[in-house]
């Protein structure tokens, strides 16, 4: 227990909270728990686990990378279904890592944090909750980017009277059959709501902003042949994920060093949409004027062919108003609609946990990054000592598993918290022990200028389009420029000469730079089981 916090109640102290409860945060408390540390918490939002695949529960919601790729290396499931996982599949597996791994005790669900403030004569956190304070020495930030949904300002839209809702708030409640629907948007959400619903809607209106390059979904049912075989056979899945992982990883060069080589690709990808329209005015208003990958390559095998259908609508501008229960679009055209569906994304290079915290110098995060995110291997900020994000700035990728990603940030995380134990006096108690990281300014930048610079070449700043991968000011925030070998590389171990080390002695500060970083323990192994979480 720590401090009364001017409230005549003693306050929680913990070493570690971390917030969210998606892939991120259950990953941070198993790797938490791996390293022998129980003083922590996962301070939730919501009434369950399960981030974004929790909030995303539209019709026909599922993954675009393969199941046994877009799991944990350190959690295999040998049972996945398919070979890419449904929205339900995912959220199921999320709470068996929450059992399996004993991180029940850990997580505090409904409990939103609402602001972090950084102690500068403490060296903690304070952190308000929906549900109350507590102080942390460390801050693990696993909020995600896909977790706050984006809706356009449409002027008129207030006086719609239909229903109205994003597709990361989907009602279920509502009953779309027999309703004449308008989905707004033509993104990785959109491309799955659209052949979900229009079998039962009256009308399908999709207005399209800009077209999307969709690349057919190779969807299959797994096998009960195979599945047994991986849980007989366990090395036969790591080796499936290895092979998965270790060809996307090779198709990164395309992306990143080489884009002109894309153009076969989009020939695959105009061969998907003459298959199912044979209209070529319909597929000229389908093809994009940008090179494949600019934005984010969509997988379906089910979207051009639900377009097909006589009662669906493709209006090929974005909307611009709305005049009662009419929708009137950039282009003049009108549709009169019963609801409407926003797929129109996320608060991505805007991330609203910004606002809630406040660092050293009394500045809130967004207002540090208002010219563009930025941080030290996608991981901590200059000026928020003791603060980690996994998911951070310049890590997100265009063709392969986000959890490979945040696995290397785990690893980062797990040496950050070694350093920390070791410069405080391998635990010692009371003020005397208590130690923080800082990132230093010239480190961010000195990152941030590699990874920019790489960026240059690269399909999402050469390919001709504007995508939610880049800021207001046309910077790329967002991607990783790299294969996920080279980042698992760049974030093994923390390089103390980066950091400042701060301690504190009563009311005293002691700012020291160290020139080298101490050891760190070999990151698990690829398959470690549960047991070695306990």
């Amino acid at each position: 227990m720590g401090d009364t916090g001017g409230t005549g109640r003693a306050r929680e102290h913990v070493r570690v909270a971390v917030i969210g409860s998606g892939f991120s945060g259950l990953g941070a408390a198993v790797r938490l728990r791996r390293e022998g540390i129980t003083d922590f918490v996962v301070l939730e939002r919501a009434g369950s686990v399960g981030g974004t695949w929790r909030d995303n529960s539209y019709p026909g919601c599922a993954c675009d990378v393969p199941s046994h790729l877009y799991s944990f290396s350190f959690a295999p499931n040998p049972d996945w279904p398919r070979s890419f996982s449904g929205q339900p599949h995912i959220r199921a597996y999320l709470e068996h890592v929450a059992d399996t791994f004993g991180l029940r005790p850990h997580i505090r669900l409904d409990s939103e944090v609402r602001m972090m403030r950084w102690d500068e004569s403490e060296l903690r956190w304070e952190i308000e909750t929906a549900r109350g304070e507590l102080t942390a020495d460390v801050v693990v930030s696993a909020t995600g980017p896909l977790s706050e949904p984006k809706l356009p300002e449409i002027p008129g839209l207030a006086g719609f009277p239909g229903k109205v809702f994003h597709s990361a708030r989907w009602d279920h409640d509502y009953d779309l059959r027999g309703k004449r629907v308008a989905v707004i948007g033509t993104g990785a959400s959109a491309i799955q709501i659209v052949p979900a619903i229009a079998p039962d809607v009256e009308r399908l209106t999709l207005f399209q902003r800009t077209p999307a390059w969709v690349m057919p979904r190779t969807d299959r049912a797994i096998t009960a042949v195979e599945r047994w075989v991986h849980r007989q056979l366990p090395f036969t899945q790591a080796a499936r994920r290895g092979l998965t992982w270790a060809i996307r990883d090779l198709q990164v060069g395309a992306f990143t060093k080489r884009p002109n080589q894309l153009g076969f690709v989009e020939a695959l990808a105009k061969a998907n949409m003459a298959r199912s329209i044979k209209d070529p005015a319909m597929r000229a208003r389908l093809t994009p004027s940008y090179r494949i990958g600019c934005k984010r390559i969509l997988l379906s095998s089910t979207f051009y062919p639900a377009l097909a259908r006589p009662h669906v609508d493709l209006v090929a501008s974005g909307l611009k108003e709305v005049r009662g229960s009419v929708l009137v679009a950039a282009d003049g055209t009108e549709a009169e609609v019963d609801a409407i569906v926003f797929s129109t994304g996320f608060h991505v290079t805007d991330l609203p946990i910004a606002e809630r915290v406040v660092g050293a110098d009394g500045r809130s995060l967004a207002d540090t990054w208002k010219d563009g995110m930025a941080s030290l291997r996608g991981a901590t900020a200059a000026g928020f000592p003791n603060w980690m994000t996994i998911i951070g700035p310049n890590t997100g990728l265009g063709n392969t598993s986000m959890i490979l990603m945040i696995e290397s940030q785990l690893n980062y995380m797990a040496d950050y918290l070694r350093q920390l134990t070791v410069l405080g006096g391998n635990g010692a108690a009371g003020k005397a022990g208590r130690v923080a990281l800082a990132a230093r300014p010239s480190a961010v930048n000195a990152w941030n200028r590699k990874v920019q610079a790489r960026m240059e070449r690269t399909v999402w700043s050469t390919g001709g389009c504007t995508s939610w991968y880049l800021d207001e000011n046309g910077r790329n925030t967002t991607v990783w420029p790299g294969t996920t070998g080279e980042f698992r590389r760049e974030t093994r171990t923390v390089d103390l000469a980066e950091y400042e080390v701060v301690r504190v002695r009563g009311r005293e500060h002691d700012r020291i730079a160290v020139a080298a970083p101490l050891p760190a323990a070999e990151p698990a192994p690829l398959a470690a089981q549960a047991e070695g979480a306990a």
